[in-house]
Formats: C-alpha cells, structure tokens, sequence
C-alpha cells in the first residue's frame, strides 16, 4: 500500500515538474532579457548604472541622462529584441512545418527574397521607408508562394521543399547582385550596408512600419499554433483531426515569411537566429506547451546579446551584428549537418 502511495505521488510530482519547466524557462529566459537590456542601455561611451537607467526609464533622474537612455539606446534595445523575437518564431514555424532542423527561412531563401525586395525600391525607386517596409514584404511572399509552387506535387514534400528553397535562393543572390553592380554610386552603398544586417541608426520612426506588421504576424501566430503542432503529427492525424492541412500549411508559411520580411526591413538579412532559437529554445525545454512564445524569448534573446557583442567587444570598431550571426552560425550549421549525417 505504501509503495503504491508513494509510486503514485512520485508519478504527481514528475506531472507537476513538467507543468512548470515551460513557466520557470519562460521566467528564466525573460529575466536574462531583462539583465542584458539594463546592461545595453547602460553600456557605451557614456557608461550608467543599472540604477542610473532604471531611473531614466521611469523618467526620473537629469534629463540628459534619460534622453541618452530612451532617445539614443531604447530604440536599438527594443528593435533587436523585437527582430529577434520575429526571427525566433519564423524559424519555429518553418522548422515545425518540415519537421527538418534546416527548415530555416535563411537556409530557403525566404530572407534572400524580402531583401531583394529591398533593392528593388532602393536601386530602381530610390524609395522611402514605408517603401522599403513594403518591397521586403513583397518580394518575401512573392519568394515564399514561387518555392511553394514549385514545391507543389499533390502536396508538399519537406526535402522538397528545402531543395526548392536552397535553388530559388541561389537565383535570387544573382539578382541581386546584378542590381547592385548596375545601381547608382550611392544606392550601391546603401544596399551594401542594408545587406550587412545591422541596427545601427534604429530609430521608431524608421522601424514603426514594420513593428506594426511584426505584432500581427506574431498574434497570427499565436493563433494557429495548436494547427501547427498537430500537423507535426502528420498530415494523414492532422487530417483526421480536422485540420485543413494545406490550406493551414500556407497559411503558416506566409506568416513565417511575414515575420521575416519585416525584420528584413528593419535591420537587413540578419542569418541563423530563426535556425538556432527554436533549437535551443527545444533543448531548454523538451515539454514545450507554447513553443512559439519560447524560440521568439530565444531569439529575443541571441540577437541583443549578439548586438552587444558586435558593439563592445570589437572595439573601437563596430561589427553589423549580422557579420556575427553569420560566423556564429556557420559553425552551428557545420555541427548541425554533421550530426544529421551521423543520424
């Protein structure tokens, strides 16, 4: 009798435990956000307390101090945080539709096409912000529906799909490197810098436009999350289930697309954040109840701490943080095949 109890309050815990490792990795992962951004707004030429910019933030404090922290840090802070998040979550989705580690906007080329949208209206418009928000959105749905149609044979395969993706993108690094040979001395330069990935120069205004698109994308999202994981069951269980799993499918792939064109927008193709959030994001917690909300705390959280590193430690020069991305990456997607192979 007593083993029975004591089996069956063990079994009680281990539910319970598990109930609470997505809440405590969700704690934990806000919090590091929390520190890092108190340590990014305080860190530059001009170094603050962690006191100093809470008091700013509040609107206390010498106002210098607090146009320093909101005006000149807030915005860079928050953005990254923000593309991070987006990052984070676009690359859960894409990864959870193809049930492939790979399965990573920048690995398809879904961010090579919301940045050829981009040149589109910097080379040949020479457009405005708004401009630039709407050709990244463009040319990334445009790219995600072409690699879908040619995907397409009576469904959608996943290695298919990724072959598809890997081609289209091959294509589109011609284009745009054919727009920017043939562009203006200046509209050269800006794509240049566009195509590094950075933050520097963020301000609200410029990033508001796709801020907006961002939030919407994510509450869509959201929204089709528990569709998404039962068709990580497989289309036949989905099916059965009642899920429209071609028509939920597009759906999600284009608010992937969505999330990443916006963030293209804001700070250029930034690559690997949406490969490696929602991965680690799966090895902090294997009992995700809300996988979403975790790879986008994830990705929240590699791409300021990225930002910070690609600010500080290079100095006193200032590396793009997707220059970082890019080498840190690299590396993890090397592992990464090598442990696939291995499998």
């Amino acid at each position: 009798m007593s083993s029975n109890h004591t089996a069956g309050q063990l079994c009680a815990n281990t539910k319970k435990s598990r109930r609470l490792q997505p809440m405590l990795t969700a704690a934990g992962l806000l919090l590091c956000c929390a520190a890092l951004a108190v340590y990014a707004l305080g860190s530059g030429t001009l170094a603050l307390t962690a006191h100093q910019v809470i008091d700013a933030l509040r609107g206390e404090g010498p106002k210098n101090l607090s146009v320093i922290v909101t005006q000149w840090r807030l915005p860079r802070v928050a953005i990254a945080l923000i593309v991070g998040a987006a990052l984070g979550i676009s690359g859960a989705i894409f990864q959870s539709l193809m049930r492939n580690p790979l399965g990573s906007p920048d690995v398809i080329g879904f961010n090579t096409g919301a940045y050829s949208g981009v040149l589109v209206v910097i080379v040949l418009f020479n457009g405005s912000i708004n401009q630039i928000t709407a050709g990244a959105m463009a040319g990334g749905i445009i790219t995600g529906l072409l690699v879908y149609w040619l995907a397409w044979r009576r469904g959608v395969e996943t290695f298919r799909l990724i072959i598809v993706g890997i081609a289209v993108r091959a294509l589109l690094i011609g284009f745009n490197t054919w727009l920017i040979i043939n562009a203006s001395l200046e509209s050269a330069l800006t794509a240049g810098l566009w195509s590094a990935g950075s933050l520097n120069g963020i301000t609200w205004l410029k990033s508001l436009p796709a801020v907006g698109v961002i939030v919407l994308a994510m509450l869509l999202a959201q929204g089709m999350c528990k569709r998404m994981r039962l068709l990580e069951m497989g289309d036949d269980t989905a099916n059965a289930l009642g899920v429209p799993v071609e028509r939920s499918r597009l759906m999600l792939l284009l608010t992937g697309v969505s999330l990443t064109a916006a963030a293209t927008a804001i700070a250029g193709p930034i690559s690997f954040i949406a490969l490696v959030a929602p991965q680690i994001s799966r090895r902090l917690c294997a009992n995700q109840t809300q996988p979403l909300f975790l790879a986008a705390l994830t990705g929240a959280l590699l791409l300021l701490a990225a930002d910070v590193v690609a600010q500080r430690v290079f100095l006193p020069y200032q590396l793009p943080v997707g220059v970082l991305t890019v080498s840190i990456g690299g590396i993890y997607l090397i592992g990464l095949l090598i442990r696939e192979s291995r499998r």
